[in-house]
């Protein structure tokens, strides 16, 4: 494995009613907070006046409204806000997306600026507001880690930034308020966790046995239980899991010594911010496609990920032939908790490809397991029309 080093900040307050942990985790912080918070699920399901209750004698504005995938006109009225109120401390309550605009918020302002520029890593963030979360739902793992996902609406851009002074100072992960996500949610949320871990296993670097491990042993959790937890969107203890292994995915433990590949993300960014479609939906219609057209560069890998999260039956077969068993087995696991397979299950069709290819390539050809370049991008696609 490579060098490396390992850092993450952010104290994980995990379990049952540790929302009540709020108000002695945000005091030392100061009295003006910025609440941010999306369409108001969190209003339905009683935890805004928990929050609430938890914040009395705190002077509290609120940025409600983020979108699923967070606006730059949202992230500069955040800022905006927290000038105007002189916020010491930024409060995201939500999945995702809140805590990805809050992140977002906290930099831009602190920032003479226009926030788009370190989103395009133009500048480089010196510094934030302070900011923790409490998580509702169970995809991203955006609640212990450094990183932000931001769409630029008017360019049709959507682009991830990172910065250390970004990572929440406390995340409070309670299952039970992820019991109240819908199934659409739920599903996308597993995809996305999944395909967090999957980037991360296809690499090109030796001597990553216990990571592999880490990865495999983690999905293969996710097979076994997800599907019980579609069947059963009220059980705390399914729920407990697959929140776990949210936070674990991408965290940055299981990518400690390498670099994973992250291409699918890539174009997943291009699909959605020309069709502002559900960030696992589109993940879970790309990333089989992905492993098709790269299954040649390490057949070994994709097999080993088969025979060991899938259990397909290697004998008699050769390493691509049960890699291609593996992807036909991820697919259907994504298929039967009801992902999508096709872009025109959203009614996305070929008029725009050339553009989101174009997207695609911000940066040149990208990819860490294997380099795509235009025509790449292209075929993958197209495979998933």
């Amino acid at each position: 494995m490579n060098e490396f080093v390992y850092w993450n900040p952010v104290k994980w307050i995990f379990g049952k009613d540790t929302v009540n942990q709020l108000r002695g985790n945000i005091a030392p912080y100061g009295e003006n907070i910025l609440l941010v918070y999306g369409g108001g699920s969190i209003k339905k399901s009683g935890l805004y006046d928990i929050i609430l209750k938890q914040l009395q004698g705190f002077n509290i504005t609120e940025l409600s409204g983020v979108e699923p995938n967070p606006r730059l006109t949202t992230v500069k009225r955040g800022a905006e806000l927290c000038r105007e109120n002189n916020v010491r401390f930024i409060l995201a309550v939500g999945g995702g997306s809140v805590i990805d605009c809050a992140k977002a918020v906290a930099a831009a302002a602190k920032f003479d600026g226009d926030p788009w520029d370190f989103v395009t890593k133009k500048v480089v963030v010196e510094e934030a507001i302070p900011f923790g979360t409490v998580l509702t739902l169970a995809a991203t793992g955006s609640e212990m880690n450094s990183g932000s996902v931001i769409t630029n609406w008017e360019a049709n851009e959507k682009l991830g930034w990172g910065s250390p002074h970004v990572f929440p100072k406390f995340s409070i992960c309670d299952p039970f308020w992820t019991t109240t996500v819908p199934r659409d949610q739920t599903a996308y949320g597993i995809v996305d966790m999944m395909t967090h871990m999957l980037e991360q296993y296809f690499h090109t670097v030796d001597q990553t046995d216990v990571q592999d491990r880490m990865v495999e042993g983690t999905l293969k959790t996710i097979v076994e239980i997800g599907p019980k937890l579609m069947n059963d969107l009220q059980n705390e203890k399914l729920r407990e899991t697959i929140m776990f292994a949210g936070t674990i995915g991408l965290n940055g433990m299981l990518q400690m010594g390498y670099r994973g590949d992250w291409a699918t993300h890539n174009i997943e960014h291009a699909v959605s911010a020309l069709y502002d479609i559900p960030h696992g939906g589109g993940l879970a219609i790309l990333f089989p496609n992905w492993m098709k057209h790269t299954v040649d560069v390490k057949p070994e890998r994709f097999k080993q990920l088969a025979v060991r999260v899938f259990e397909v039956e290697p004998e008699g077969k050769t390493d691509k032939e049960v890699g291609m068993e593996g992807i036909e087995a991820l697919r259907h696991f994504w298929t039967s908790i009801e992902a999508p397979v096709r872009l025109s299950d959203y009614n996305i069709d070929d008029s725009r490809i050339d553009e989101m290819a174009e997207k695609t390539l911000f940066n040149g050809p990208f990819g860490h397991f294997t380099h795509l370049d235009r025509d790449d991008v292209t075929a993958i696609l197209r495979a998933s029309l």
